[in-house]
């Protein structure tokens, strides 16, 4: 169970690592103006995080740890709950909102249910957002798919997306029965969604490993879209399964939505490579170690 918590602990951390040069797209800027990020650092006073420091997560990273918090609570997953909780995280939230959550807020504000409230957007990092979910449900396949989808779909409703979160999480949980990463993702595109985008999606990915991954994300599309960023994940997943710490540290440096990557490439790095997926300098940076070990804790008494 211990080392199972890393499937949560190594998709934040990768979070917190991404916040630095989160969403700068000029690769040359992060390294004339930041440098090799293997460590947590600072944004830039021209980042969309100014509120943040280094240690802290990304607008995404908050919405995970609130889910994680939500079901520690709770002891499972309630979309009800969670949307109330989510709601009210942004009463007095200084961090960015994405054009996502503005949206689902707008409409929940206007009375929408939250299973209607959700944006349409297509981006990436609505499945992102899992990792607890998939600690939660590990053994209960059934429960964490519905998780996993009602989770997504409260504020991204874009099949494309939902049907993300659900392949990364049967990713997951395939590595954590003793595939390799590569392995575990031909097995559930075979099993399940063997159909387009997403057999395309995987072929693109798998077939990008002997490339540089600024060179690979580069191609893809650096950006939110679930179409640019998924490859990505799957490039980074299959070249680095053997080298976590570099995976995370090279998404970082392709520039653009690393945050949203990292949260997912964590998490299978975490089921594979358990706490050798994170520097231990980075665990001891993150600011918020301390509460989701503690949140963990909990929850993984009410999973006994």
């Amino acid at each position: 169970m211990l080392r199972r918590r890393s499937i949560v602990l190594a998709s934040l951390t990768a979070d917190a690592l991404a916040l630095g040069a989160h969403w700068i797209y000029d690769t040359r800027q992060i390294d004339e103006q930041i440098g090799r990020m293997d460590t947590l650092r600072d944004p830039l006073p021209t980042s969309f995080h100014t509120t943040k420091r280094s240690g802290d997560l990304t607008h995404y990273g908050d919405q995970t740890l609130l889910l994680l918090r939500s079901l520690s609570e709770a002891g499972r997953f309630s979309r009800a709950t969670f949307s109330r909780m989510w709601e009210a995280m942004f009463d007095d939230y200084t961090g960015y909102r994405d054009h996502a959550s503005q949206v689902t807020l707008r409409r929940l504000a206007e009375g929408q249910a939250p299973e209607e409230a959700g944006s349409t957007s297509s981006d990436l990092g609505g499945a992102a957002r899992i990792a607890p979910l998939v600690y939660r449900y590990q053994h209960d396949e059934e429960s964490l798919m519905e998780a996993v989808r009602r989770q997504t779909a409260m504020t991204h409703r874009n099949t494309d997306v939902v049907d993300s979160a659900v392949f990364f999480a049967m990713v997951t949980r395939r590595v954590m029965r003793d595939h390799t990463p590569s392995a575990a993702i031909e097995k559930v595109t075979h099993v399940a969604f063997d159909r387009s985008p997403f057999k395309e999606w995987v072929e693109v990915g798998l077939t990008s490993r002997k490339e540089s991954t600024r060179e690979a994300i580069g191609r893809f599309g650096q950006a939110c879209d679930v179409n640019a960023a998924f490859p990505g994940v799957i490039h980074l997943v299959a070249k680095y399964q053997d080298a976590p710490r570099e995976g995370l540290i090279e998404n970082v440096m392709a520039g653009g939505d690393s945050a949203a990557r990292g949260l997912l490439t964590g998490m299978v790095f975490g089921a594979y490579a358990g706490p050798e997926a994170i520097a231990q300098e980075w665990l001891t940076a993150l600011k918020s170690r301390r509460l989701i070990e503690d949140h963990l804790e909990v929850l993984s008494k009410a999973m006994e």
